[in-house]
């Protein structure tokens, strides 16, 4: 637990490409103790919320029907060009952050001294600056590419093309603290994941 009048919770960020691994980095984490927040996952319970859909579909009329969210009409919609994304990044990202500035209080209460936030536009978003480290974890652009496509079943091209809306991944290890490569097997990660931890001066209960 974190030491009594130590106000100071410290704030660990994990991001990196789609297919590099953060699914799996944030099991590690988790195996061995830490809080992870998911951005992600907040996102959908945000696109869950009434308010939200109210103005998503006002947004992008025909993708919320019956008051559920059709995510492929969406995609398709808001990622067409970059205004459209930013207009429906103006509708979540601040109900989002609101989720995980919540639920990292709540984790504060419980005694974490250091909370996790995996973000996948972390840098995208210019949020860096709010973490006192940053993990990244990447891999093989090929490597990416085959894992995606047997999770996803989206064509190479469509995730070339989510993939370059991303900040690349060489400008990403520039501004990460630790990065993590995710080419070789679970047991390699995990070591990694270790090596890092102990670098940053984590200490696990």
């Amino acid at each position: 637990m974190a030491a009594s009048g130590d106000k100071h919770i410290k704030r660990l960020g994990l991001t990196g490409s789609i297919g590099a691994g953060k699914s799996t980095v944030t099991a590690l984490l988790r195996e061995r103790g830490l809080t992870v927040l998911d951005a992600d996952e907040q996102a959908r319970l945000v696109t869950q919320e009434p308010q939200t859909l109210e103005q998503i579909g006002a947004a992008f009329p025909g993708t919320v029907q019956g008051g559920v969210l059709n995510r492929a009409a969406l995609a398709a919609a808001a990622f067409s060009d970059p205004e459209r994304t930013r207009t429906l990044n103006a509708i979540t990202h601040p109900r989002v952050r609101a989720r995980m500035a919540a639920l990292e209080a709540q984790g504060v209460a419980q005694g974490a001294a250091w909370i996790v936030q995996d973000i996948p536009l972390l840098f995208e978003t210019g949020q860096e600056k709010n973490f006192d480290a940053v993990l990244l974890v990447d891999a093989p652009l090929g490597i990416r590419l085959q894992r995606v496509m047997q999770r996803s079943g989206l064509s190479r091209e469509e995730i070339l093309a989510r993939d370059a809306r991303q900040m690349p991944a060489a400008e990403k290890r520039k501004k990460a603290t630790i990065t993590l490569e995710n080419g070789g097997d679970l047991e390699e990660l995990a070591a990694q994941v270790d090596a890092a931890l102990n670098k940053l001066g984590i200490r696990l209960s």
